[in-house]
């Protein structure tokens, strides 16, 4: 240790904490310790009051008091503390700047972990903690950021006539007005809320946002093996949560509209995941027609083609307008009928399957209609299965 130096430091009326941060490379249980160490070489008294922390460090038994307080709202199992620290202060630590010295802020930071972890029997950790608690030193008000929890699983619509998400009223853009009945969306209901509720309500999370693989029109149902979807619980208080007792609570909420199944935890990295999965996906169409005799035809001809699909006049308002490349795989008739048939379709994921019958005046080619020779209509369309990495849908 530099003497002379550590002179000039401590003749700025420091604290032990204070001053032994200032030599790192001293060996002492902690940075008070390591003070005394120094001020009894120099023969020197600890200041009344120190210039540097206005006294701070001796408020972190309370800091962590306070802390733990709100921790107790939580349920975690590792954490993180921070501090925010006074400009003032951080000026006057600037100033002193010695090359060994430790901030006060990772200081305080450590201390107060120190506490937690032992009256709370807890863990830190620096990478994904549950929680992250941060205290202003200015005012001694404490935040708890809760990391998000993320479930997994696939789920069926079963009720036409439902959205996958919420959807805010397009004239008040949720605010709420006559048109929406101040309900500030264009459906009373979707599949997002149907699940979240339920989820929300188990984990006391703050809110939620739901990630799907895809998503169907809304008078389309989801059946089959079910969309896989990713749920986010935001700033959830319960993170132990029995999935199988969710499944539960959820299709007994959504009974008859929406059901759950294969939940399991997942992680953040996950939905990215999942939001540019492009898997096959096998259609129930039922069609209405005039030519029997041509649609066997027809069929036959799209089986194994490729097709080119403007992005259909439906969706342009919110879509660019580009050409796709789509390949049907396999179609086969279900149910034949005089004028109508139950159609088994199988395709690349993002193709557009009424539009792949009706040809959308010339917009999808070709389309059953073009090699029909007439116009095609699509009275219901189902999604009965969405493969994924590790289970891939049969051919039909």
């Amino acid at each position: 240790m530099d003497i002379e130096l550590a002179k000039k430091i401590a003749s700025f009326g420091l604290c032990d904490s204070c001053l032994g941060r200032q030599f790192t490379g001293i060996a002492a249980d902690n940075n008070k310790e390591r003070g005394k160490k120094i001020r009894e070489q120099l023969d020197m008294e600890e200041s009344k009051h120190c210039w540097l922390c206005d006294d701070l460090i001796n408020d972190i038994p309370l800091m962590a008091s306070l802390c733990m307080d709100a921790l107790k709202e939580y349920e975690f199992d590792t954490f993180l503390v921070g501090c925010k620290i006074d400009d003032e202060v951080l000026l006057k630590e600037r100033r002193i700047a010695n090359p060994e010295q430790e901030s006060i802020k990772r200081e305080i930071d450590r201390e107060i972990g120190k506490i937690i972890a032992k009256e709370m029997k807890k863990l830190p950790a620096f990478k994904n903690p549950d929680v992250v608690v941060t205290i202003d030193t200015t005012c001694y008000d404490v935040k708890v950021d809760a990391r998000s929890i993320y479930i997994y699983g696939r789920y069926r619509k079963l009720k036409r006539g439902i959205p996958q998400t919420k959807w805010p009223c397009r004239h008040c853009n949720g605010l709420g007005c006559i048109y929406c009945n101040f309900t500030g969306k264009m459906y009373e209901e979707s599949v997002e809320e149907l699940i979240a509720k339920p989820a929300v309500e188990m984990s006391m999370a703050s809110d939620e946002s739901f990630h799907g693989a895809g998503r169907e029109d809304i008078d389309v149902r989801m059946l089959g093996n079910g969309r896989p979807f990713i749920l986010e619980l935001k700033q959830p208080r319960k993170r132990k949560i029995n999935l199988e007792e969710l499944e539960k609570r959820i299709n007994e909420y959504a009974k008859g509209k929406v059901e759950v199944l294969n939940l399991r935890f997942a992680k953040k990295e996950e939905v990215r995941k999942i939001k540019a999965a492009k898997y096959p996906k096998i259609y129930m169409v039922k069609i209405k027609f005039t030519k029997k005799e041509k649609i066997y035809e027809a069929v036959n001809a799209l089986i194994g083609r490729e097709i080119s699909q403007a992005t259909p006049t439906r969706v342009l308002h919110r879509r660019a307008d580009i050409v796709r490349k789509r390949k049907i795989i396999d179609v086969k008739i279900e149910e034949m009928k005089m004028n109508e048939a139950t159609l088994i379709i199988k395709a690349e994921s993002g193709t557009y399957i009424k539009e792949l019958i009706t040809g959308d005046n010339g917009r999808t080619t070709p389309s059953l209609s073009e090699l029909a020779g007439e116009d095609i209509k699509v009275e219901s369309l189902d999604v009965i299965g969405i493969g994924d990495e590790d289970e891939k849908i049969e051919r039909i």
